[in-house]
């Protein structure tokens, strides 16, 4: 199971590569795809047009080993990238009887009906069953498995690749992570910073609060819905201002932002941070024996979700009238709902957001597995929802904060009908929730008072506890992800901003107005994050979303290999009238270019 989530995250591994990089990195990769056999693979040739390059197995290994670059390698230097040095030496760790049954029922989908197509293409001889059944035997290999041992592996002397065919799969994977690189610069760039620093010299919201915490857990169960949810209440003796509900992300559980509930708790604020059964990592592990690709995250999840929190606070409610150690403590009338990822979606939706799944079954049903984000993954899990349009809202919900929301399609473009005050937060380098479409383009449409704080260089993980190990995408191998100490300015910056924005809704709102600015959040800017605070987008950044939403990369079944160069030219041709290609990826793309021709001496037209 692990395996193929960690694939399926794995964009943040293309994040640094130009395109022709990342077809390697892929058709690599696919060497993964292949079993052992009596034969071994001994070269790998590889295919464009009418041009053919053998290289031997032995020189990979001897550069994977070494880090020298063999003689016969040496007219492919240019593309041996470091990136491509990791993913060749790479080991990997499967439990064959978990992943064997996912794998069966996902190539049984329509989706992997697709990719078993695709990947027959980019492999010539490989069919969909010799796929199925090599991947099979190799998952019981007994060895230490990386990729390299996995080409070996191969039942023919000869591993053929066709690099139009993986060409094309690679521009699907990297649609998202192209998008994110172009951004990033703009963000930083193009998002204002003040240098009025006006606060107040007595206090900071991200230090902590005088108040002694204390923490009690206990459970409720919901016997109509058949939901037993675990819930941790972090509070203090003198309780005051809002009621603050935590909502965990997808495969992560209730502990996701302790730090934050301590701090939070620490100013008076209680803080209740339930677990969502059904798609916590409890649930993850339980569903993960006889594995269903498709109730890896039950379509139900989408409707029990806000339910919860909205359980909870009925509950919440009743115990704030009785007698006892909680008495008084719930301020369920005026709630600040803080959710990370799938989290986000709960917090919006009770915020007003409706939930469409027809918008969503036309989004899922029009690409195919490999054009999808992880998070494009997970908001597909809810097509099957048999609604038109489901709303959610619970006028109790005062606030939103939405860390690196899980939006996309789920909402249908649409979160006009949001109109409470919502904080939305992003990460130039999620590669999980792409920023365009999951964050920037969502916060566009939201129509009450809204904030946008941007971290460039910060990951979907950066926000999280740093000593909270129970979250599947935190220990990824594969996705690259900032949780350590580098992330401590973001998560200072978390319990700052969070602070500053719960107490607009108490008498103190004008004392803490002032850290709800953008001179606020650069001055926890180090070398490695920046952090941008606005409440609105400038027009010159609001064209480069409309030209990165429009302006995908072409991958029309109707040509049957278009050209690298297309695919490229394709992108930037609607983007060159508005803004030039960053310098950085245009060196890239140049240095690509102009090695592979030089060592072909062929002309593009030829390879297309």
């Amino acid at each position: 199971m692990k395996f193929w989530l960690d694939w399926l995250s794995d964009r943040s591994a293309f994040n640094s590569l130009p395109l022709l990089g990342s077809a390697c990195t892929l058709f690599i990769s696919l060497g993964c795809w292949l079993s052992p056999s009596t034969l071994a693979a001994e070269r790998l040739t590889f295919r464009a047009g009418l041009f053919e390059k053998s290289i031997e197995i032995n020189s990979l290994e001897d550069l994977v080993k070494t880090g020298e670059v063999p003689s016969d390698l040496k007219p492919y230097e240019f593309l041996l990238t470091p990136q491509i040095k990791q993913v060749l030496g790479k080991r990997l760790h499967v439990d064959p009887f978990l992943v064997e049954p996912f794998l069966a029922d996902l190539f049984s989908s329509p989706d992997g009906e697709k990719l078993l197509e695709q990947l027959s293409k980019a492999l010539p001889g490989s069919s969909p069953q010799r796929i199925k059944q090599t991947l099979k035997t190799a998952l019981h290999q007994k060895d230490v498995l990386n990729v390299l041992s996995f080409i070996r592996a191969y039942p023919d002397a000869n591993l053929r690749i066709d690099l139009a065919e993986v060409t094309k799969i690679a521009v699907q994977l990297n649609a998202s992570a192209w998008q994110n690189q172009l951004i990033s610069s703009r963000l930083e760039g193009d998002l204002p910073v003040e240098t009025n620093k006006n606060f107040p010299l007595n206090f900071d919201p991200a230090s902590r609060g005088n108040e002694t915490v204390s923490i009690v857990t206990f459970q409720l169960r919901d016997r109509i819905r058949e939901r037993i949810i675990p819930v941790d209440v972090y509070y203090s003796d003198r309780t005051r201002g809002p009621l603050v509900v935590l909502s965990h992300g997808f495969a992560a559980d209730r502990r996701f932002l302790k730090y934050l509930a301590y701090h939070l708790a620490s100013h008076g604020l209680t803080v209740v941070a339930p677990d969502h059964p059904g798609s916590n990592i409890t649930a993850l592990v339980q569903t993960a024996v006889g594995m269903n690709f498709n109730r890896l995250l039950p379509a139900s999840e989408f409707i029990d979700r806000p339910q919860d929190i909205s359980f909870l606070l009925d509950r919440l409610a009743v115990f704030n009238r009785r007698r006892g150690l909680l008495q008084g403590k719930f301020n369920t009338q005026q709630v600040t709902v803080i959710g990370h990822s799938f989290g986000s979606y709960t917090a919006l939706a009770l915020a007003g957001a409706e939930l469409n799944p027809k918008v969503l079954r036309d989004f899922c049903q029009a690409g195919t597995l490999l054009e999808r984000s992880p998070a494009d993954w997970l908001q597909c899990a809810g097509a099957e929802l048999p609604y038109g349009k489901r709303q959610f809202r619970d006028a109790r919900v005062a606030q939103v904060i939405a860390f690196n929301p899980i939006i996309g399609n789920l909402f249908g473009n649409n979160l006009s009908n949001v109109k409470i005050p919502t904080l939305i937060v992003s990460s130039s380098d999620d590669g999980i929730t792409p920023t365009i479409s999951h964050q920037l383009q969502p916060f566009k449409q939201l129509s009450g008072e809204k904030y946008l704080l941007v971290a460039i260089g910060a990951t979907h993980m950066s926000v999280t506890d740093i000593s909270n190990l129970n979250s599947t995408a935190g220990q990824s191998t594969l996705v690259r992800e900032i949780i350590g100490n580098e992330a401590q300015p973001m998560r200072e910056l978390a319990n700052g901003i969070s602070l500053a924005f719960i107490e607009q809704l108490t008498s103190k709102a004008k004392l803490y107005q002032p850290f709800l600015s953008s001179a606020y959040a650069q001055s926890f800017s180090n070398n490695t994050m920046a952090f941008r605070l606005v409440k609105e987008l400038p027009l010159s950044l609001d064209t480069w979303l409309n030209v990165l939403n429009l302006g995908q990369f072409n991958s029309d079944e109707s040509e049957d290999k278009p050209s690298i160069l297309k695919a490229i030219e394709g992108y930037f041709i609607n983007a060159k009238q508005i803004l030039s290609p960053p310098v950085s990826c245009t060196a890239q793309l140049d240095r690509i270019f102009t090695g592979l021709l030089n060592n072909y001496d062929r002309s593009w037209d030829e390879l297309s």
